[in-house]
């Protein structure tokens, strides 16, 4: 039976600085590759035929620390901007609690959490689902359906495109999920691609 997992980038310096990283590409902090470091201790007990990041550093790096520690070096690995983080537009670069401060924090949880309602210049949740689906569908999907294991590592946004997706999760929920970084989540699914077991791999 199929297995997939995601995991979201460890840290990212501008993580730490509270900062909007959108297509910004930023590097791990020393907490971001320990979080990568626990991710491949809580997969080295599972074997993967493929892994798919972004074109993003944090999640190259991240994906790179995982198969080191897992064991995972000869893995073919698929990169593709399709599975990118939500591009910010203007605020990419921006400090979040400064621009609470300015536009306020209603407006910055709208900006931040909502479905369909872009920053300026930026990509909505939605629109982030509507490049991240077509490519799970095409190149991921049918691995899946072969009964390969899938490892993907990515980002908050497009990860929680996905799980939209792979969970049935209404738009209105969305806002309120959040991808803890460097956790590992891990689908076991039946021949027809039906999830029998969820959940996150305890630290």
């Amino acid at each position: 039976m199929p297995k997939l997992v995601l995991v979201r980038h460890g840290q990212s310096k501008w993580n730490l600085l509270n900062i909007f990283t959108g297509w910004e590409d930023i590097e791990l902090t020393e907490k971001g590759e320990d979080e990568a470091r626990k991710a491949g201790e809580l997969l080295k007990e599972y074997s993967f035929d493929y892994l798919f990041t972004s074109v993003l550093i944090r999640a190259v790096e991240t994906a790179n620390i995982i198969c080191l520690g897992a064991g995972f070096e000869k893995i073919p690995t698929l990169r593709d901007k399709a599975l990118n983080e939500r591009h910010y537009g203007d605020l990419q670069g921006q400090n979040k609690t400064e621009i609470g401060e300015k536009f306020g924090k209603d407006q910055l949880h709208i900006w931040r959490r909502s479905f369909d309602i872009p920053p300026p210049n930026g990509e909505s949740l939605k629109d982030t689902k509507e490049r991240v689906l077509p490519y799970y569908k095409d190149n991921i999907e049918p691995l899946l359906k072969n009964g390969k294991n899938i490892l993907i590592v990515a980002h908050g946004n497009s990860l929680r495109a996905l799980l939209m997706y792979l969970e049935n999760i209404p738009k209105e929920e969305i806002p309120n999920m959040n991808i803890p970084t460097g956790v590992p989540r891990l689908y076991e699914m039946d021949q027809n691609l039906y999830i029998k077991e969820k959940g996150y791999l305890d630290k």
